[in-house]
């Protein structure tokens, strides 16, 4: 198993131990809305529209910090996001209700661009061929330190306060920033340096892509899961409690995500690394179609259990697979645009997913898990039609992107 972890770079296993670190103490997000509503006695209304604009600077961040990145280093970009967020999210019980949308719509965007910014500067650390592997590595980390915190974090709120929860997880934040700064030497970061207009030229990024169609049906595709994904955050704790599933209920089905994604993640990158990419992401893409498709079937143990095991096996092939695959697709010099492009789209069903859903299942509830099994279902195959296809992208010579030359096909 060690064996196929050769070709990633001891810098990222470094930088997986900060996001672990920083994952433990990331728990404000789960517990926002009680906060809002709570201690500082906002109404279910009001605290939604500061949720709701929170969600779209995260969105924002994502979709920006590859950008800043490819022209100011993504070594800097995320240190300096890390710097302002941790900062914000310290400050933010100790500044006036009146402020809140502002300070918390800063700390979201800064953890959108250090989302992006981290998978720009794991994409360009790692050569092509060994990033599955690499981005497994991180999103393992990530996920466990996830795992740890959300309990942590509700002892925390419950024991002392929720204060304490956003002053963890700015110090946390802060902490990363150190981290990153000690681990990850600034020649270990460096891209090939952009021209004035980007590197691009006229056309820029959209001429890029046309170039790569596989990408364009990619990045749709996921807008497209990503909305379906996220219902299981969104209305499917609400359709269990309608159907008698308790909180308790919810809770366990989100620890076997969890404690899957743990156990599979990195053994599953290493068992398909030669695998065609888009027919990994694709399966994976109809595997959480299948899962909202087992609720057809009736709601009990059987069935969301083997509803969230669906969705965690497609949420392992897809994730991992097609964040590598956009890298190794991506132009030398526009490496964390196209992370960026990535990061944002793969966030969009944070802002779209619950009205959506929620508008759906309020007036036609028995349509939404067939209508999100046969989205993923067409999302899916529309990956897998492409990567029968055998859609590619000119190689690169293999001295650009340290690549060995079997690992270049797209």
């Amino acid at each position: 198993m060690l064996q196929g972890f050769k070709d990633v770079p001891r810098v990222v296993w470094l930088l997986a131990a900060g996001i672990f670190v920083n994952a433990v103490v990331g728990f404000t997000f789960v517990f926002v809305f009680l906060y809002l509503t709570g201690p500082r006695g906002l109404g279910v209304a009001q605290a939604g529209l500061v949720v709701g604009i929170g969600g779209v600077a995260l969105v924002a961040g994502n979709f920006t910090g590859g950008w800043y990145g490819d022209r100011f280093g993504h070594r800097r970009v995320l240190l300096t996001a890390s710097a302002l967020g941790g900062a914000a999210l310290v400050v933010l019980p100790a500044v006036p209700t009146s402020l809140l949308a502002l300070v918390l719509a800063l700390a979201q965007y800064a953890s959108g661009v250090i989302r992006a910014a981290n998978s720009a500067l794991v994409a360009v650390t790692v050569p092509e061929g060994s990033r599955r592997q690499a981005f497994a590595v991180t999103r393992c980390m990530s996920n466990a330190g996830f795992a740890l915190g959300a309990p942590l974090g509700a002892l925390v709120a419950t024991g002392l306060s929720y204060d304490w929860l956003f002053v963890a997880d700015g110090l946390g934040t802060l902490f990363f920033a150190l981290w990153t700064a000690r681990v990850v030497p600034a020649r270990a970061a460096t891209a090939p340096a952009a021209a004035p207009d980007g590197g691009l030229g006229r056309g820029g990024l959209w001429r890029e892509l046309r170039a790569r169609p596989a990408v364009l049906v990619l990045l749709g595709a996921i807008v497209v899961i990503d909305l379906v994904y996220r219902q299981h955050y969104t209305t499917f704790p609400v359709f269990l409690a309608d159907h008698g599933m308790d909180t308790r209920a919810y809770g366990l089905l989100i620890g076997i995500n969890g404690g899957v994604i743990m156990l599979l993640e990195i053994p599953a990158a290493l068992a398909l690394r030669r695998r065609s990419p888009l027919h990994v992401i694709g399966a994976g893409l109809v595997l959480v179609g299948g899962g909202y498709a087992m609720l057809m079937l009736g709601v009990g143990i059987a069935t969301t259990v083997a509803m969230m095991v669906l969705l965690t096996f497609g949420e392992i092939l897809y994730k991992t697979t097609a964040t590598a695959y956009v890298a190794d697709e991506s132009p030398e010099h526009a490496i964390g645009r196209f992370q960026s492009l990535y990061a944002g789209v793969s966030v969009t069903g944070v802002v779209l997913a619950a009205p959506l859903g929620g508008a759906l299942y309020d007036s036609t509830p028995d349509l939404l898990w067939p209508l999100c099994a046969v989205l993923g279902a067409a999302a899916g195959g529309i990956v897998l039609v492409m990567g029968a296809r055998g859609v590619r992208r000119p190689a690169r010579p293999a001295h650009e992107t340290g690549s060995r030359p079997e690992a270049v096909a797209g």
